[in-house]
């Protein structure tokens, strides 16, 4: 007898091109909310695109209640929902980059209210995707959550964002190579549940990156485009499996440990990116896969070796040899590689 089943929770809206920030009222009323909404952001993101929302609200009679946040936090978290409790919001709306919504998300989750996400920059897959990112003291916790109701992502904005950023986001996507290597490795030695539907997305996703990465350049729209098309495509396929598999695996646990050593040097995105190439080194071998990654990376002008990510080689060999400590996620590196062998890895690809 068939007894599988599963919710798939994806979200209903997804509105992207130029200028339709001034559609976010629009994109919310088709959804049939209702209630005063409640803004999380933060003082760039704010000027940039909230204050906007603000207006489109204020010329329907409404009067959106605002929560500025300046960092990602469980004290942040909880300032909304304390907010919130106070207000009782129809929905959360978050404004800016990965912090802002992350905020908004796993606060919208708390309270049970849906949420609308508007990124003002292409800088990782949590514009979209039912899994939040909070710093913690000297590591990083990955926290499920509700997918957003609606993404509003305005190309014009996104390609004014400092071009790191978006370079950041590429390389996000760009892993997801490695993540769904490692998926497939997990599912074949530990019986980890395995969703070829969203498998085959986030390599997709991934594909799109690499085969358009000669025409990913700063400032432009187009570009803009082609990176949050793949941003909202790698969330939706972590909503598919049902986890953050499609898009996390090695290489991710490889950026959690860098943040454990050297907090604040690199952008996630950067980080799982270099990586991705080593990762991808020891999936495949020296003619394998992590060739075509290093080269997508150089070609958006993500980093591609310790240096570039301000860090010392030493560092780079103590997180890959240590990263498989940080979560019980079976990866490539399996129960850790030594220090030797993770420091050829790293020579071998370039990374030092």
């Amino acid at each position: 007898m068939f007894e599988k089943s599963t919710w798939i929770r994806l979200p209903r809206n997804v509105v992207v091109g130029h200028g339709v920030i001034d559609q976010t009222v629009e994109a919310v009323r088709e959804l049939h909310l209702q209630g005063q909404p409640l803004i999380v952001t933060s003082p760039t993101p704010r000027e940039i695109a909230a204050d906007r929302i603000v207006e489109q609200f204020a010329a329907e009679g409404v009067d959106p209640e605002i929560v500025e946040v300046e960092d990602a936090s469980f004290e942040a978290i909880q300032r909304v929902i304390d907010t919130a409790r106070e207000v009782d919001p129809g929905f959360l709306i978050g404004v800016g980059g990965g912090k802002a919504i992350d905020i908004a998300k796993m606060a919208s989750d708390d309270i049970g209210r849906g949420f609308v996400s508007v990124p003002t920059a292409a800088s990782h897959d949590g514009i979209v995707s039912n899994r939040g990112s909070v710093p913690d003291g000297g590591t990083r916790h990955s926290v499920a959550a509700e997918p957003p109701l609606a993404v509003v992502a305005d190309t014009e904005i996104l390609a004014n964002a400092p071009w790191e950023l978006t370079t950041a986001g590429c390389a996000d996507i760009i892993s997801n190579y490695t993540a769904v290597m490692d998926w497939r490795l997990a599912d074949r030695l530990k019986s980890v549940p395995y969703s070829g539907y969203g498998a085959a997305l986030s390599e997709m996703t991934a594909e799109m990156l690499v085969s358009n990465a000669d025409s990913i350049r700063p400032g432009l729209e187009e570009s803009s485009w082609i990176v949050v098309k793949a941003l909202v495509s790698s969330g939706v396929a972590m909503s598919i499996a049902g986890s953050s598999r499609p898009a996390s695996g090695a290489e991710h646990l490889f950026s959690h440990q860098l943040d454990r050593i050297a907090p604040g040097r690199a952008l996630h995105g950067h980080q799982v990116g270099v990586g991705s190439i080593m990762t991808a080194y020891l999936h495949s071998g020296e003619d394998g896969i992590w060739t075509d990654i290093r080269s997508a990376l150089d070609s958006i002008d993500a980093p591609t070796t310790a240096a570039e990510l301000d860090l010392e080689p030493e560092e780079v060999v103590e997180a890959l040899s240590t990263c498989h400590e940080i979560r019980d996620r079976y990866t490539i590196l399996g129960d850790g590689i030594e220090e030797d062998a993770a420091r050829s890895v790293a020579e071998k690809t370039g990374v030092i």
